[in-house]
């Protein structure tokens, strides 16, 4: 067994959580995974940006880069320079807005997705969803063969999301992924800790 150098993203969804999102949050900060990842889409931005600026709060001096998801504003306002947006916000960036960031990742679904990403200037894309997961019941995974051709088809760090576990992370580790996103497994389980060592210790 060794410890691998892909990385692990946390993707918050509050709204998993089985209980107190607030506590579960401290846990995953204490098990440091690479980067948080705060999407809540379902909030206002008023309200996104006083979630952001608490998670921001309890992520001082603990090394893990916060990342703002969709509100561009709320994070220049904040001075959250990481953002995450859906290639259609993306799109609609200005110049002076992309100046402002240091990173810049973007959502893609397919191989033309992440060639026009790259293109607007996108410093990372998340390929997904590679698994069947609950948080898409019914549809199915778009696959490995469709993550290698997405890893392969631009020159940016590729993050697969989707189904992704301690029994298949090696698979996209394999096809050519910079690493793993993880919303649901780590937003409901009892140690995160311990589940984020699971992800790490795998033999390739």
């Amino acid at each position: 067994m060794i410890t691998c150098m892909y990385k692990i993203i946390c993707i918050t969804n509050r709204k998993l959580c089985q209980g107190d999102f607030g506590e579960q949050m401290q846990k995953i900060i204490s098990a440091k995974p690479d980067k948080i990842i705060v999407r809540e889409k379902d909030l206002t931005e008023n309200d996104y940006s006083i979630l952001l600026e608490r998670i921001v709060r309890m992520c001082e001096n603990s090394g893990i880069e916060v990342t703002a998801h969709s509100f561009v504003n709320t994070a220049k306002m904040l001075g959250v320079r990481s953002i995450h947006v859906p290639l259609d916000r993306l799109r609609k960036m200005s110049e002076d807005e992309k100046q402002f960031f240091h990173q810049i990742g973007a959502s893609c679904h397919s191989v033309e997705d992440a060639q026009e990403a790259l293109a607007l200037g996108a410093d990372y894309i998340i390929a997904g969803h590679i698994f069947e997961t609950d948080c898409k019941k019914g549809l199915a995974g778009r696959g490995l063969d469709f993550l290698h051709e997405v890893c392969t088809s631009v020159s940016l760090p590729v993050y697969a999301i989707g189904g992704i576990n301690a029994d298949n992370i090696r698979d996209i580790v394999r096809a050519g992924a910079e690493g793993a996103c993880l919303m649901s497994s780590f937003m409901q389980c009892q140690d995160p800790a311990e589940y984020l060592t699971s992800l790490k210790n795998i033999e390739l």
